[in-house]
């Protein structure tokens, strides 16, 4: 399911498929993508890119459509950058940089 907060500017995804489930929160005020998998007890966190991720607007308009899928979760390789969140200065830092509905979302969780 998808939820879209226009007035706070986030859009949230629910997937509800067994050990494939997952949060995902797109903050565009902040201009961060946070995932949480379940399964991995895990949240990945990425910048917005505008090339590859639709605006909010956007989004609403294409939520129903295959290709929107195809658009989000690209095929295409991924980098990440893990960062310890042991420290609780770190911590703080991380959460002022990504906002009050990501630390919501990855609060407790290794940070990737």
């Amino acid at each position: 399911t998808m939820t879209i907060h226009s007035e706070k500017n986030i859009a949230e995804v629910h997937v509800r498929s067994g050990v494939y489930s997952s949060d995902t929160i797109f903050d565009y005020s902040k201009g961060y993508i946070a995932t949480r998998l379940f399964s991995r007890k895990a949240c990945f966190i990425l910048k917005i890119d505008k090339d590859y991720i639709p605006e909010l607007q956007e989004i609403g308009h294409l939520a129903f459509e295959r290709k929107t899928m195809k658009k989000i979760y690209s095929p295409n390789n991924v980098w990440t950058q893990f960062q310890s969140g042991n420290s609780w200065f770190g911590g703080l830092k991380e959460w002022f940089l990504y906002g009050k509905h990501i630390k919501q979302l990855c609060t407790g969780l290794p940070l990737y």
